[in-house]
């Protein structure tokens, strides 16, 4: 359990830095995730046996890295989930880029539809199509690459990846939505960097910061990220 990242950890909440490349939750197909690792290093820090309440509030795709937030009881899990619905938590991601942008910063609104594991993004409304929206400035350029600082307004499935591939800047290490660069085999230069929520039980606002992973294609120290 050693090489789990917990950022954060109360009797609520348990704030884990994902790694890229492993599932957020278990599947039919794959049990390995981090949730289920969690449940395990839940159960040796309160010394447990049997089963034990510990629920993901949102997901990360397998290829991205960054912050996993875990609710540790079914009120945490209810107040956490509506706070994602009614959009009063913060969610800051950060991307890697190699062609160039039209602009520095800007906000992305286009309308999703997703099957067979991939998004499919529209520039208008289109039956079943969930309205999609996005804010992104660049923060960092070395060359070719650029870093993007992105504010996820709305969080729909594969969101980020699709609409920076919508508009021909794919991110590095993607090659389902059209990148040609291998970062690490199965891994994107996509990671959630920061998350603000309100406690669950406690009045406070809490922030949570993941650094960046060390194949990162633009390393950057933390102080210069945000």
């Amino acid at each position: 359990m050693s090489d789990i990242d917990i950022l954060y950890a109360d009797n609520h909440l348990l704030v884990v830095n994902k790694p890229a490349g492993l599932l957020t939750q278990p599947t039919d197909l794959n049990p390995e995730s981090l949730e289920a690792l969690c449940k395990q290093w839940v159960k040796q820090d309160k010394n447990k046996e049997g089963n034990i309440f510990l629920h993901a509030v949102h997901r990360l795709d397998k290829p991205a890295s960054g912050i996993l937030l875990f609710a540790r009881t079914s009120k945490a899990l209810s107040r956490l989930s509506k706070q994602m619905r009614e959009k009063h938590c913060k969610k800051t991601y950060l991307a890697c880029i190699d062609r160039p942008i039209s602009q520095s910063e800007g906000i992305l609104e286009h309308y999703l539809t997703h099957d067979h594991h991939h998004a499919k993004v529209y520039n208008h409304p289109v039956d079943d199509a969930k309205r999609s929206r996005l804010d992104y400035q660049i923060i960092h350029q070395q060359g070719p690459l650029s870093l993007l600082k992105i504010d996820l307004i709305t969080g729909r499935y594969h969101q980020i990846r699709a609409q920076l591939s919508h508009i021909g800047c794919p991110i590095i290490g993607d090659l389902r939505y059209g990148n040609t660069k291998n970062l690490e085999v199965g891994l994107i230069a996509l990671h959630h960097h920061q998350l603000v929520i309100a406690h669950p039980t406690l009045n406070t606002s809490l922030t949570f910061k993941a650094p960046l992973p060390n194949y990162w294609p633009l390393p950057l120290s933390d102080d210069k990220l945000l």
